[in-house]
């Protein structure tokens, strides 16, 4: 199986940092997702009850992000992986979590995680 279902630029606001000016304000973080999944039964039965939904997904996270305070991405990123490992099945997931206002001189600077095999 080689389905992959994906989320990308999804652009959430998080308390996260060890900084003492990442300590008082939400910044944002931006995720790419991709999600191993068999889509074959919904392309069959055409559907979103068969689907890996990721309408549902991204608001499960927004809403899971919303609820954290973690000094890390790392800790958010593996949080978030097993998130979608544990409530929507999916097989395996690999995930990019970046700050992009954390360094001035940067676009960006973050993680990448997979949890699971894409093989």
């Amino acid at each position: 199986m080689t389905d992959t279902v994906f989320i990308e630029g999804l652009r959430l606001d998080a308390l996260i940092g060890v900084h003492d000016r990442e300590r008082h304000a939400t910044q944002p973080v931006l995720l790419d997702i991709r999600m191993r999944f068999d889509n074959r039964i919904a392309a069959s039965s055409d559907t979103l009850a068969d689907a890996l939904d990721y309408e549902a997904v991204s608001l499960r996270l927004a809403d899971y992000v919303a609820q954290t305070d973690f000094m890390l991405v790392e800790t958010l990123a593996e949080c978030c992986a097993d998130l979608i490992l544990t409530e929507f099945g999916a097989k395996a997931v690999r995930l990019k979590l970046s700050k992009p206002d954390a360094l001035a001189n940067a676009a960006a600077v973050g993680v990448e995680i997979e949890r699971g095999s894409f093989a």
